[in-house]
């Protein structure tokens, strides 16, 4: 996503002091506020990205065990966490957003080292954008309501906003701060224990999380973190004693944590899924900022974001004029493709070799159908890349790539527009670019998505819903959607007769 920069958020002075670097990494659960041996024996590797080094071999993988002591440390912390007064559990939000941003260097580190984002462009604004969540949700605290109903019958009926208890959220590589924060603030804010899984592509910054929670003052139970694959993940989608679960990642894996959630205890479950985002550009558009949008959503984080915009479709009066452009503009950004820890790089490598060789792949066989306008494959580092003329069925126009690749076609109508941007499973962003309010409101009206950018694209903001329609996801997050989530409503009725 796109976000605003809070690189200006006030940094704390505790004092405190993350031990943390390349060369002395953690690699132990989190579990009750400290740091515990993992009862498998079984670990993973995770590697440098820029050249395909061995970071680490010895990353645990909880098994049944470990969730299950993750889980009772949470259970026993939960009667008592709920209860916590609105303002504490706010000052403690509060408390940790400014040790997110006092550490900010060191949780970049963690993160750079294996997923290889920039500490320029969006690596410098990961952390303050995951800090600003926190602050967001902590000033819920105390705004949060329940409902009451007019008094027909004899009875009072009031809603009360309850939480679920233990719920475990599986995080994506990809923003692996920036997406926890924007789940874990609502689930603790309403009174939640929660469990975090990190991918096992990018699992450190959490773990030094879990350590900066503690410092904060969260109580043991509160917040743990365990490390491990597709495994572990689904050990927490099945857990009985897991009352919610949150994941973000592809459609795929989201059906098989949704259908274990269901064959185990019916759990409450948020996904945030893949997208295949379109961008619809209109002969009357601004020029320059249809371009400058589309060339940031497809190229954010080297195109592993969800709501890249992977499908533009232009109108063809301004086709020839929006492709020199946006041609243009992809080389120049390809020109700040390179090493994630130069301050110059804008964009870095794809995340590990099974993601890049995925994106590799999509690209040598649109190479051999369709026209390349610009970019290609360079070692792990993808340069932007942009194909045009390709058919609608075909599967760089389908399938969501999660690397900087985007295609470029024509539309003639506002209704072929339409039709070409939804005829999709995904649902996630759509923009559409013009001068024309009405045009502009027909469309949105029109398109399939859960969320639709006028004159912008791949955007998000902390206080609105976040999410997608069809295979995009179930439910949102941001807003105070974020907060009802991670609660149940109870009904209560007040006999006023008796």
């Amino acid at each position: 996503m796109v976000f605003p920069d809070f690189s200006s958020a006030p940094k704390a002075s505790s004092g405190f002091t993350l031990p943390w670097d390349k060369g002395n990494l953690p690699k132990q659960h989190w579990i009750n506020n400290e740091f515990v041996a993992s009862k498998s024996s079984k670990t993973i590797e995770v590697y440098n990205p820029k050249d395909g080094t061995l970071v680490a071999n010895d990353v645990p993988v909880a098994g049944q065990d470990d969730v299950d002591a993750a889980v009772a440390a949470a259970e026993a912390a939960f009667p008592k966490w709920k209860k916590t007064l609105p303002r504490q559990r706010r000052d403690l939000l509060n408390k940790l957003a400014d040790l997110m941003v006092e550490h900010q260097p060191t949780l970049a580190t963690l993160t750079r080292v294996t997923l290889g984002m920039p500490s320029g462009g969006f690596g410098i604004m990961e952390i303050n954008v995951a800090a600003e969540a926190v602050r967001y949700y902590a000033g819920w605290a105390d705004k949060f309501p329940g409902e009451s109903h007019m008094q027909e019958d004899g009875f009072m009926k009031i809603t009360r906003h309850e939480p679920l208890g233990v719920v475990a959220a599986i995080i994506p590589f990809n923003a692996p701060i920036a997406v926890l924060c924007h789940k874990i603030g609502g689930a603790l804010i309403t009174g939640n224990c929660f469990i975090i899984k990190p991918s096992e592509k990018t699992p450190f910054a959490a773990l030094a999380l879990g350590q900066l929670a503690k410092e904060a003052g969260f109580p043991p139970g509160v917040i743990q973190v365990l490390t491990g694959d597709g495994s572990t993940g689904a050990l927490l989608a099945s857990h009985m004693r897991i009352r919610g679960i949150t994941f973000t990642g592809s459609a795929g894996t989201g059906r098989k944590v949704q259908e274990a959630s269901a064959k185990s205890n019916f759990k409450h479950v948020t996904l945030e899924l893949g997208g295949k985002s379109p961008a619809m550009i209109f002969d009357d558009c601004n020029l320059d900022i249809a371009v400058a949008w589309c060339v940031n959503g497809i190229t954010m984080n080297s195109g592993q974001a969800c709501v890249a915009a992977s499908r533009v479709y232009v109108q063809e009066g301004i086709y020839p004029k929006f492709v020199e452009a946006y041609t243009a503009a992809l080389e120049a950004r390809a020109k700040t493709v390179g090493d994630p820890d130069e301050s110059s790089t804008q964009l870095g490598p794809i995340v590990d070799k099974l993601q890049y060789d995925r994106a590799r792949e999509f690209i040598e066989r649109a190479k051999a159908q369709y026209k390349l306008l610009t970019g290609g494959v360079d070692g792990y580092f993808i340069p932007p890349t942009a194909f045009t003329d390709v058919p609608e069925d075909a599967e760089i126009v389908k399938t969501e790539i999660f690397g900087p690749v985007a295609v470029i076609n024509t539309f003639k109508t506002e209704e072929e527009a339409l039709a070409k941007a939804n005829d999709t499973e995904y649902g996630l962003f759509a923009g559409v670019f013009t001068q024309d309010i009405n045009k502009a409101m027909r469309v949105v009206a029109e398109t399939e998505s859960g969320m639709v950018g006028v004159n912008c694209m791949s955007y998000g903001s902390i206080n609105v819903p976040f999410g997608g329609s069809k295979q995009s996801g179930v439910g949102r997050e941001n807003g105070i959607d974020g907060l009802r989530g991670f609660t149940e409503p109870k009904t209560v009725f007040i006999n006023l007769n008796y």
